[in-house]
């Protein structure tokens, strides 16, 4: 597949694949769709292919690096799933209690990507926790199409309170100290606008092209946020501007940022969605937005 080139893939089928990811589109459908851009040296089988993630070769800080101590935990959640598995990991080196941050998957589960992206922010100085929400059903398969039909079978408000509950698990650790943040993608993002409406303490919340919480819940926000969305993502970018009415009518403090010309999932460096510079320049403001506010008063 290192034939296709991204530039050889038309913007409809980016958005055509962001359907298919997000359940508005079946794989029968998708994939007939897709033959209309099967032209020249482009099969729907090499298409398919080039789009799918790839865990194998796209992951930045290996489960097992030296640097960090990272393991999986149970903790209890009794509004939502019972007993909820995530990935928990810190700085092996820490001398101190650290800020912690809760990071939130897509629609599909707890995959390569997701524990990566909490261990990078180990890395970053962090107390990091990773909740798996398909626990209660046998956890993240092993892969997102069976993840994501798993996790269409949950109850939403049942999920919500795992991740509050991972909020409260993490906020408590021995290893934290009481300062924590969320960091959330797509589904996760629409998450970390949750908690933000519904957690009181929460410190900071980072949701990366997510759904915005209803205008009459935005006076509820106490926490900080940085926003990040995707000028191609016009779905939910569409929303970014009545978000950002209500939150400077109820004189919130928040950041946005709408990069430019990159798709929904531009952080997700497993896909080809990913864009390099957006995605590092995201997280670069995200890990100093944290540094910022998870910090012991």
């Amino acid at each position: 597949m290192s034939e296709i080139r991204k530039e050889d893939i038309k913007q409809e089928v980016f958005d055509l694949y962001d359907d298919y990811a997000h359940d508005r589109l079946d794989r029968r459908s998708f994939v007939q769709k897709l033959s209309l851009y099967a032209v020249g040296g482009l099969t729907v089988p090499a298409i398919m292919s080039f789009l799918m993630p790839d865990y194998q070769n796209n992951i930045q800080v290996k489960a097992d690096d030296p640097r960090l101590q990272s393991g999986y935990i149970t903790y209890s959640s009794p509004k939502g799933g019972g007993s909820i598995k995530g990935l928990l990991s810190r700085p092996k080196d820490a001398k101190k209690k650290l800020g912690g941050i809760i990071v939130v998957h897509e629609n599909r589960g707890l995959n390569p990507y997701i524990e990566d992206v909490g261990r990078r922010a180990a890395l970053a100085g962090f107390i990091s926790l990773a909740p798996d929400a398909l626990t209660p059903l046998g956890g993240y398969p092993g892969n997102d199409d069976e993840g994501r039909t798993m996790q269409a079978k949950r109850d939403k408000g049942e999920m919500e309170e795992d991740f509050i509950a991972a909020f409260n698990y993490l906020k408590n650790h021995k290893d934290c100290n009481g300062e924590v943040g969320v960091v959330g993608f797509y589904y996760g993002g629409g998450i970390a606008n949750m908690m933000a409406v519904r957690v009181p303490e929460l410190a900071a919340a980072v949701p990366f092209y997510g759904a915005q919480p209803a205008a009459a819940d935005v006076p509820k926000i106490k926490a900080p946020l940085m926003l990040h969305y995707a000028s191609l993502d016009t779905r939910i970018t569409a929303g970014w501007a009545a978000y950002e009415a209500a939150l400077k009518e109820n004189g919130k403090k928040y950041q946005g940022f709408i990069y430019e010309n990159v798709n929904h999932g531009f952080h997700n460096d497993t896909t080809p969605r990913y864009d390099k510079a957006a995605a590092e320049l995201a997280w670069k403001r995200t890990i100093e937005f944290f540094t910022e506010n998870l910090k012991s008063s």
